[in-house]
């Protein structure tokens, strides 16, 4: 059930990017194109970054809070595996791929640039998909409003383009890569930041007031 619900959460949403690349045709799925800037309003780079530092600070410090003996917080603790494991992924895929963004003119074909070139994949996507995925999966049969949690990347996803800091292919890896490593942290009974740090730190600081 949740396969297929996420199928269609991701049928709905991908046509949408999809069809931002329309008038395009390149890069591997001939859907990249370069949007005209729009770094303002609700699209500005400053609400990028605290929607990117509020969800790390919000899982790392609800982790911590709560412990992984709370349900939520096992769940956090599980969002900041995930958001580690795409955020390593994404960094090797970015120096592997050497992509040049689309703010270079180099076009959306262009690939294997060398160091500096860092589009593919969006590790702001990927972060978002990252944490909303373990809160789905465990929430979403008790709570389905929990899936509009996917605006977060969706938006990241869209600001990022309108920044001509990535393509849509950009964006659509960072979102799958999220949220592959969101759905495998749910897979381990303990997270694995649970098993390497002290059982101090992850057993809750709201159980010692």
């Amino acid at each position: 059930m949740l396969a297929r619900r996420v199928r269609q959460l991701i049928g709905a949403l991908v046509p949408g990017l999809v069809a931002l690349g329309a008038d395009a045709g390149g890069g591997p799925l001939g859907i990249d194109s370069v949007l005209k800037y729009n770094q303002s309003g609700i699209w500005s780079r400053s609400n990028q970054e605290a929607l990117q530092y509020g969800v790390i600070l919000f899982e790392v410090a609800g982790a911590v809070w709560l412990g992984n003996d709370d349900e939520f917080g096992h769940t956090l603790w599980q969002t900041i595996d995930a958001s580690v494991a795409s955020g390593v992924a994404a960094q090797v895929l970015k120096e592997t791929t050497g992509r040049p963004r689309p703010i270079s003119g180099e076009g959306p074909d262009a690939w294997f640039k060398g160091r500096g070139n860092n589009s593919f994949p969006s590790g702001e996507v990927a972060l978002q998909a990252s944490f909303v995925t373990p809160i789905i999966v465990n929430y979403a049969d008790r709570n389905p409003w929990v899936w509009a949690l996917e605006l977060l990347p969706l938006y990241d996803g869209v600001a990022r383009m309108k920044g001509q800091a990535h393509w849509q292919t950009d964006v659509l890896a960072g979102w799958a890569l999220g949220t592959a490593t969101g759905y495998f942290a749910t897979r381990y009974e303990t997270p694995f930041f649970v098993q390497i740090l002290p059982r101090g730190l992850t057993v809750g600081y709201a159980t010692r007031f």
